[in-house]
């Protein structure tokens, strides 16, 4: 399959509203707001992480630099049908994020180091150097369901709002359902906005006047501190 490479490079804000200061936004915004191209979707990601979860544990730290590696797919895919493996990183507040595309089984089978994709790249490079000095297996199931917005005036600049979180730390395939079990209160939304550089005005102003700030949320980071580190430490995780 052809490599697809999709490269990000941009400041990703994150915000937690309640359905009442949700509402509250929505009225002011949605005026200036018009759909993404792939509008609504199911959003399945799949982190991988050492079994005694390095990753999460020092992205939770909040070091200048980190690093995830994940599979993403847009609504809940077939064996044969397109997903992505993702490595993303962090310095400084910035995000990159780097990309390839390949069918799900392809990408179950790369990740556990049983197969190849056809095609070479760079990123591909990037991501094999990754899994060759981590040793890392699937660790959680996280979905959502998300609408994405762009800025009217300044298409770079993009919305989304995820609701009905959810994760599971068994049925570690992309391609087994999205069900799991609730990550945030019922009525929750989590706002992320993605900045190419900075933000319009119109939008600073809406924020600060709602008193609505960025939180350091991270849904992977909720599943390891709500669940998987207790067990980690009482032994329920065993590490081999």
């Amino acid at each position: 399959m052809q490599e697809t490479v999709l490269t990000f490079k941009r400041y990703e804000k994150k915000y937690l509203l309640s359905a009442r200061k949700f509402e509250l936004l929505w009225e002011r915004m949605r005026e200036h707001l018009v759909p993404d191209e792939y509008f609504r979707s199911t959003v399945c990601s799949i982190y991988y992480d050492s079994d005694d979860f390095a990753l999460i544990r020092h992205s939770l730290d909040r070091p200048v630099y980190k690093e995830k590696l994940r599979l993403r797919s847009y609504n809940v895919p077939g064996p044969d049908s397109p997903v992505f493996v993702e490595l993303k990183k962090k310095y400084r507040g910035v995000v990159y994020k780097r990309r390839v595309q390949m069918s799900a089984a392809e990408a179950e089978a790369y990740m556990a180091g049983q197969g190849r994709p056809a095609e070479e790249g760079q990123i591909l490079r990037e991501i094999d150097f990754f899994l060759q000095t981590h040793p890392v297996s699937p660790k959680v199931f996280i979905a959502c369901d998300r609408e994405a917005w762009d800025d009217r005036d300044e298409p770079e600049l993009r919305f989304t709002f995820d609701r009905n979180l959810r994760w599971r730390e068994t049925d570690l395939h992309l391609t087994a359902g999205s069900e799991g079990e609730p990550l945030l209160d019922e009525g929750e939304v989590l706002m992320e906005i993605k900045i190419p550089e900075a933000a319009p005005l119109w939008l600073a102003h809406l924020l600060s006047e709602l008193e609505i700030f960025p939180t350091t949320f991270s849904k992977y980071g909720s599943c390891y501190q709500r669940e998987l580190l207790e067990k980690y430490f009482n032994g329920v995780i065993v590490c081999v």
